[in-house]
């Protein structure tokens, strides 16, 4: 089924290929290019997981960021043994 371009460059994506994608309002979408064909394909940032994960009160960043720069510093240092 063909779509009509408006005089702004733009399309709708049918429903059920914004379904199949998971887009919603806002979301980001990029066209890729590969032998002769455009692909559209969703664009997922991390901002996009926000939420995912439940969190039990606020946590400590600065706390969690010596953490886990000390576990790279021992990690590098069983590397170099």
């Amino acid at each position: 089924m063909p779509f009509t371009i408006t005089s702004k460059g733009q399309v709708t994506i049918p429903k059920n290929i914004r379904e199949r994608l998971n887009v919603l309002p806002n979301d980001q979408v990029d066209f890729v290019q590969e032998k002769g064909r455009v692909f559209l394909v969703a664009v997922k940032t991390l901002k996009g997981f926000r939420g995912t994960v439940s969190a039990k009160g606020k946590g400590d960043f600065g706390k969690e960021r010596s953490r886990a720069k000390l576990a790279v510093a021992r990690r590098v240092l069983e590397e170099m043994k």
